[in-house]
């Protein structure tokens, strides 16, 4: 599905069907680099379970056009107009990694866009190891490289894919090489750069949150600090599985956000 939004065509995932604005609208953010598409073990499941999904590319990812946004707040700002301007009503609002801060700060700023909030590969802080982030710089392909390597948890560097034949770190490599020159830069150095501060304590709508046991890009101690500020949350862990959960463990996530969005 594309919308034209701020003069430029945004693209949306919808689980292969029209928008029901009767359903319940879920937003579904990406992370750094990539693009809707990592939600699409979600997006169909969800539109055949009662909700309306729209899983978006940010400016400048995927289908989507317009200049790249160099901050969080910048991105922030953008998905709550888009909320706006879809009126569909407030979201519950999905996230994972630099979608999660995204989603932290819609909830927190944006208090009327946001019923519910859902985290994935979540924490206060997102530093970037300076090898990688100088790799993105330069748009090596060490970068996508690094990032696929460290976003998988140790079942899916050899298995997993629940398409026989297909290897899932190739999968996701592919998608963060398809990305454009200074994408995956301006991601990385857009979570490097932003600072939670005591946006916890400002979120008042009912979150969960979901962590993979062997995420090393946001790892369970990472996450254990944001939890600590929210008044009250759902906390679920998935064990085995690292940060690119939803591609790793979809039958499971799939599950989680179920009981979550109700």
């Amino acid at each position: 599905m594309e919308v034209i939004f701020q003069e430029v065509p945004v693209n949306l995932a919808t689980g292969g069907v029209e928008v029901d604005k009767s359903q319940p609208p879920v937003l579904l953010i990406h992370g750094a680099g990539m693009d809707r598409t990592v939600w699409s073990q979600q997006t169909r499941y969800l539109a055949h379970h009662g909700f309306a999904p729209m899983a978006v590319d940010l400016p400048g990812h995927g289908g989507s056009g317009g200049e790249l946004l160099s901050t969080i707040s910048e991105m922030a700002d953008w998905v709550a107009d888009l909320i706006h301007e879809l009126d569909t009503g407030p979201v519950r609002l999905v996230g994972h990694s630099m979608g999660s801060l995204i989603s932290l700060e819609v909830a927190a700023r944006h208090t009327d866009a946001v019923e519910r909030l859902i985290l994935m590969g979540a924490a206060a802080a997102m530093p970037v190891h300076p090898e990688l982030l100088g790799a993105a710089e330069r748009n090596e392909i060490l970068a996508p490289q690094l990032m696929t390597a460290w976003a998988h948890g140790t079942r899916a560097h050899v298995a997993g894919n629940p398409t026989p034949g297909l290897w899932m770190r190739s999968g996701c490599q592919a998608l963060l090489e398809r990305a454009g020159d200074g994408v995956i830069h301006n991601d990385l150095a857009a979570c490097n750069s932003y600072e939670a501060g005591d946006i916890a304590a400002r979120i008042t709508c009912p979150i969960t949150v979901i962590v993979g046991s062997e995420d090393k890009m946001t790892p369970p101690k990472a996450t254990a600090q944001l939890v600590a500020g929210f008044q009250e949350v759902d906390l679920r862990h998935l064990e085995g599985v690292g940060h690119m959960m939803m591609i790793e463990a979809p039958d499971r996530i799939r599950e989680m956000m179920l009981l979550a969005l109700q």
